[in-house]
């Protein structure tokens, strides 16, 4: 059975509690956006609720939420009307009455967690803080199949439903699932980012990037963690080839796989973790080379440096800062962008790829292996699906 008309409940209001109506009218608008109330969640109503209508209605928010919650009684929503009148309602608009945005803030999301319809982060996908139309669509279909569970007075696994409901195939997407459309949208936001060279450069991973790329082995790490591990520790002065100080200066600084004991190194709980898992040693070298750096220019200026040699092409390493620079100079990081201002992140990329096998590079050539191409994919695409976050100013 569908909701009843809004008109029409408007219109009942009117001649039982006039009073009421013109509250009710605005509250209405706001929480369906002109869509039938029969589309609207529970997720909805609290968004709506402890959010919406104390930021951005303007007005007696206690009254507001009041005159909805008459209207939706009348509609026979009871459950949201419930909701209108709650205590918990009422002690979140008095939080931000009170104590301001941030507190108000901070009840509204504990408040929300508590319901049990907001979708968790799951492994296949971590929700972003802006979510552009498919996320969206994806996020408001998982939160109403918890809200549905919850109801029918299920046992709910929210972890485990939420991947289920993102990851089948659905007949109402054509076949597609939620998790193939949030990506693909991710991908595209990725591909379409600052700077024409950019685009251009970008463009062909696109549809490249759409699968997971297999792990793969990284026997110079390997080695070194599974050496670190049989003999209890490495004395400091072990192999002092510029690739091997740089491969244990990255596993001790940049992974925390091993660390310092006095004069030797030792591996570390988490060292283990990844000699015992070579999916997840994959997994954490693919993103340490895109980790964020002192400033967002620097991850631009890796990103398009392993766009460049994802296809195994030999260049030397004057002719990559040049490419480098030609594409983030595109980008509007600075005024000019110099061949100074990305040879600092570019080294630091090949020297990482060269030390744990997976390039060649000398002072004439650098060159990705096979290995080191599926890496840069790898890194390009956990970076591309990575959730959008708002920007801190501090």
């Amino acid at each position: 059975m569908s909701a009843p008309d809004v008109t029409a409940l408007l219109a009942e209001l009117e001649r039982s509690q006039p009073e009421l109506a013109e509250e009710a009218r605005t509250a209405v608008e706001w929480l369906t956006g002109g869509e039938p109330l029969e589309t609207v969640t529970q997720l909805d109503v609290c968004e709506f609720l402890w959010y919406t209508l104390p930021l951005k209605v303007g007005g007696d928010d206690e009254r507001l939420a009041r005159s909805l919650g008459r209207l939706l009684h009348l509609g026979g929503m009871e459950r949201y009307a419930a909701l209108c009148e709650s205590p918990t309602t009422v002690q979140i608009l008095r939080t931000y009455a009170r104590e301001g945005e941030d507190a108000g803030t901070s009840a509204y999301q504990q408040a929300l967690e508590a319901t049990g319809v907001l979708p968790p982060d799951v492994p296949e996908l971590q929700w972003s803080m802006i979510m552009g139309p498919e996320e969206l669509g994806a996020h408001v279909a998982c939160s109403a199949a918890l809200e549905l569970a919850i109801v029918s007075g299920e046992s709910v696994d929210r972890a485990a439903l939420t991947r289920r409901w993102l990851t089948e195939p659905r007949a109402d997407l054509g076949g597609d699932s939620w998790l193939n459309r949030v990506h693909g949208e991710r991908l595209n936001r990725w591909v379409l980012g600052r700077g024409p060279a950019r685009r251009e450069l970008a463009q062909p991973f696109e549809v490249r990037l759409h699968a997971p790329v297999t792990p793969q082995p990284l026997p110079a790490l390997h080695g070194l963690l599974s050496l670190a591990a049989s003999e209890g520790s490495l004395p400091l002065r072990l192999a002092p080839s510029p690739a091997a100080l740089r491969l244990r200066e990255l596993a001790e600084r940049e992974l925390g796989a091993i660390c310092r004991t006095g004069a030797k190194l030792s591996i570390t709980d988490y060292g283990l973790r990844l000699l015992n898992s070579p999916e997840i040693m994959w997994d954490a070298v693919t993103k340490l080379l895109l980790a964020r750096g002192d400033h967002e220019f620097e991850v631009s200026a890796r990103e398009a440096a392993l766009m460049l040699l994802a296809d195994g092409t030999l260049m030397s390493p004057a002719e990559l800062r040049e490419r480098v620079a030609d594409v983030v100079g595109g980008e509007g990081w600075h005024p000019t962008t110099s061949l100074d201002d990305v040879t600092g992140p570019v080294s630091d990329l090949v020297s990482q790829l060269t030390a744990l096998g997976l390039a060649f590079s000398d002072d004439l050539a650098v060159r990705m292996a096979l290995p080191g191409r599926l890496a840069a994919l790898a890194a390009l695409r956990a970076h591309a699906l990575r959730p959008r976050k708002y920007v801190s100013s501090a």
